[in-house]
């Protein structure tokens, strides 16, 4: 990442149709969540307040993205039995469905035929690939993102979230 190179606000803000987020870890480390998920595993219970302080950014975030009239899908491809992160995640995703995205579930076996890009990543227009950099524990790793906008790799990274959404279960059918 260099310091020209546009963040994930900019590249939302600017895009026009679409932005799709394929997630492909089971497992996540990074550092804003660990008190929530800590604290689901002890008590099951999760932060699901779409005004709470820890989902207050996302939910506006989202909500001026759609308005604008852009769609926002996310597709998760995971293992199954799922993760403690995953029920965790299923768990947080009726905010993320309120905030106006769109989300699926697709098992890790049947995602086998599916070309999948190295690293999860947000598509925005179909043009802009920013790829998420984690370590092997799941936190971010340095650099955090990587944009690119070469049309292979944009036509890459779009055709597997395609593949993956079209496979995938709708968020309200899908259980762990």
């Amino acid at each position: 990442m260099s310091p020209s190179e546009p963040g994930f606000d900019d590249l939302l803000e600017a895009a026009e149709h679409s932005a799709v987020h394929l997630e492909m870890r089971d497992t996540y480390g990074v550092g804003d969540e660990a008190d929530d998920f800590e604290e689901w595993k002890r008590t099951g219970q999760r932060d699901v307040d779409p005004g709470s302080a820890y989902w207050t950014p996302w939910v506006a975030l989202m909500r001026r993205t759609v308005a604008r009239g852009v769609v926002v899908r996310r597709a998760r491809v995971v293992s199954e039995p799922v993760t403690d992160y995953i029920r965790y995640e299923h768990a947080g995703t009726v905010v993320n469905i309120h905030a106006g995205e769109q989300v699926r579930w697709l098992p890790r076996r049947q995602a086998s035929d599916i070309a999948l890009p190295g690293n999860d990543c947000w598509v925005f227009d179909g043009k802009a690939v920013l790829f998420n950099h984690f370590s092997g524990d799941g936190d971010w790793s340095e650099p955090g993102w990587e944009v690119r906008t070469e049309p292979g790799v944009a036509q890459l990274a779009s055709a597997a979230f395609e593949a993956v959404w079209e496979r995938g279960i709708p968020h309200e059918k899908y259980t762990v």
